[in-house]
């Protein structure tokens, strides 16, 4: 199932269970896989930290269909845009949709944001990701980020 379960697939569940004293049981069947994206650098940095960011801060049982929808349209932006430069717009998107969905603001791009507008908008919404979204498990979840700011970083020279 490891291929199936990667950060980014898209996936039908069916769970049964026969009783509370058991545990369930799921079946897993994939609908699209954004496997061939995880061997280039840039996109496998966007996709896990999107994902990561995410499954991390969204609490359980709550539905964000606003959410849900901004995450799918960013995995097709990432995987479907020639460049980080196509994509990168709807990141930085997501990230301030997250942040104002769960209360805490953020920075929308405005209109043609340049690339350095937008990497400075990806910079500033570190902080309050940092300080109220992942404040008590903030470690991986962060590494993620720093590496694709890391990697983002490159395309700018």
């Amino acid at each position: 199932m490891r291929p199936v379960l990667i950060p980014g697939n898209i996936v039908d569940v069916e769970l049964r269970g026969r009783g509370d004293s058991q545990l369930p049981f799921a079946r897993l069947e994939l609908k699209e896989s954004r496997g061939p994206w995880i061997g280039e650098p840039l996109a496998a940095a966007a996709i896990g930290w999107v994902c990561a960011l995410t499954a991390t801060v969204v609490p359980e049982r709550n539905p964000y269909p606003s959410l849900f929808s901004a995450l799918s349209a960013t995995l097709d932006a990432i995987c479907h845009a020639p460049s980080a430069r196509g994509w990168l717009r709807a990141l930085v998107a997501y990230e301030a949709l997250v942040l104002r969905e769960l209360g805490y603001g953020g920075n929308q791009p405005g209109g043609e944001a340049e690339l350095e507008a937008l990497l400075e908008i990806f910079a500033r919404h570190a902080a309050p990701l940092e300080r109220y979204l992942l404040a008590d498990r903030r470690g991986d979840v962060m590494a993620a980020r720093a590496m694709l700011g890391e990697r983002l970083e490159r395309i700018r020279l």
